[in-house]
């Protein structure tokens, strides 16, 4: 698996992974402090993960972070910085995972019947109060 940091100006704005060869066992990728965690499992037949639930905790969340990850097709993925600048632009194809943490973003759709799944910490308080179009 590539993993690439994507920032500007000291701060992270996105992890792109793409969909190859994930690492042995439990990874994750984002920070701890993020508002969404995003990790990866690879493991042989006959593992067993112990059940649990978890715990009641309050969480306290400033933004809406957002991971995608492309099921089928292809998707441009375009990156803005807090100023709304354009960073870097990821194109993704099945299997790659991108996680939004920062600034802004915008999706191209590359090819008929892409199909992503999308992330996303929540309650969701509805698009008007939960997002701002970019001015670029």
């Amino acid at each position: 698996m590539t993993v690439k940091r994507i920032e500007a100006a000291g701060q992270l704005l996105a992890i792109y992974l793409t969909g190859d060869d994930w690492p042995q066992g439990l990874a994750f990728y984002s920070d701890d402090a993020d508002y969404v965690q995003v990790g990866t499992w690879n493991y042989e037949r006959g593992k067993t993960l112990l059940a649990h639930r978890h715990k009641k905790a309050l969480r306290e969340a400033e933004r809406t972070q957002e991971v995608i990850f492309v099921k089928q097709g292809a998707v441009k993925a375009d990156i803005y910085d807090g100023t709304d600048i354009l960073v870097e632009t990821v194109q993704m194809r099945a299997g790659d995972v991108l996680i939004l943490l920062n600034g802004g973003h915008g999706y191209h759709i590359l090819e008929d019947d892409t199909q992503v799944l999308e992330i996303k910490n929540g309650p969701y308080p509805g698009p008007e109060a939960d997002r701002e179009r970019l001015k670029k």
